[in-house]
């Protein structure tokens, strides 16, 4: 499909460059299979669903993966974006073609990586010096990987170490923030547990690569970068009893859903998964995992708008993001939500 059809015009103020709060007072766009749309609030999210639906949210916790450094008068930007194992990682860098392969990269706190190899995307491959797990260096040396939406207009604070973070985040490894997550608080989740909605979590380590704008002028020639994720075999079980029962099974986010249905087979069953995953979802494919998403307003053109344009029709995704715009939402990752039930 041409690229062109995902495109709309977003005014710049309706980018959010902080969260509300509380959480859950964020607005939620409520859209199903009907021409209707409804302009509700994230905290009313347990009359929206049944008993016996379950939602399903990813516990990736973002890293401060964005690292400012020199190698000898250059300086040198990266952004971590996929672990290739305990001390190499794959990062996005900015001013590139000053850093040849074995270049030595020097970042605050006695924190180096020697730039090994590039691939053609652009990134690199950086190892890191010393016997530390990367994780603490960068809590030492990094910064929060604010989306370049909010960044380029702000500087990161120290606000955005808890702004960016899901209260469900348990596994260090994303460098963004599985965003539609951010809404949910204590008081949410206990409501929705009394009104006898599910809960269950797996992990997708959100890559920098969800940031990437779509390049080709044809969804057909776009290439999406890889993300590491996990399904277990008892949480894999417990939503395939929730559909046999009846229930729904609505992904909190597009990375729930991009592993749901990753890991889902022909006939609806959800597998075990552990892996990577490149899944790109656009109008034409079918859907066998999820009855439905919660997901943030996301950027015209972008993959994620592809992707709610798949679940509720190209058409139809435009109708509901020309109400999201003249009812004023806020967007992207800071932004308001909705909730998506075809």
């Amino acid at each position: 499909m041409n690229v062109d059809l995902f495109d709309f015009e977003l005014p710049n103020e309706r980018i959010a460059l902080r969260p509300v709060k509380p959480r859950d007072a964020a607005r939620m766009l409520v859209a199903d299979g009907t021409a209707e749309i409804a302009d509700r609030h994230v905290r009313d999210l347990p009359q929206m669903l049944r008993a016996g639906d379950v939602l399903v949210f990813n516990d990736t916790r973002v890293i401060p993966a964005q690292l400012e450094g020199q190698r000898g008068e250059a300086r040198i930007g990266a952004t971590l974006h996929k672990r290739i194992d305990l001390r190499r990682w794959q990062a996005f860098v900015r001013n590139a073609k000053r850093l040849r392969p074995g270049d030595v990269i020097s970042f605050p706190a006695g924190v180096s990586a020697t730039a090994e190899q590039r691939f053609e995307d652009g990134s690199w491959t950086l190892a890191f010096s010393g016997d530390e797990p990367v994780e603490v260096l960068l809590e030492r040396a990094g910064r929060m990987p604010l989306p370049p939406y909010i960044a380029g207009k702000r500087p990161t604070d120290e606000a955005d170490r808890s702004d960016y973070q899901t209260m469900f985040a348990t596994r260090d490894g994303a460098v963004a923030a599985p965003t539609a997550s951010l809404h949910f608080t204590p008081d949410l989740v206990e409501r929705l547990d009394a009104a006898g909605i599910g809960r269950e979590t797996l992990t997708l380590h959100v890559g920098a690569g969800t940031f990437l704008p779509v390049k080709a002028e044809d969804t057909a020639d776009h290439r999406m970068h890889a993300e590491w994720g996990r399904i277990d075999a008892d949480t894999a079980a417990r939503l395939n009893a929730v559909r046999q029962k009846g229930g729904r099974v609505i992904a909190v986010g597009t990375t729930s859903l991009r592993l749901l249905e990753s890991a889902a087979q022909d006939d609806g069953q959800i597998a075990p998964f552990e892996g990577d995953t490149a899944i790109f979802i656009t109008p034409g494919y079918r859907f066998r995992a999820i009855d439905g998403l919660m997901t943030n307003f996301h950027l015209p053109r972008s993959t994620l708008f592809m992707l709610v344009s798949a679940l509720m029709g190209r058409e139809r995704m435009q109708s509901i993001y020309a109400h999201a715009i003249a009812r004023e939402y806020r967007f992207y990752s800071y932004g308001d939500s909705s909730l998506l039930i075809p």
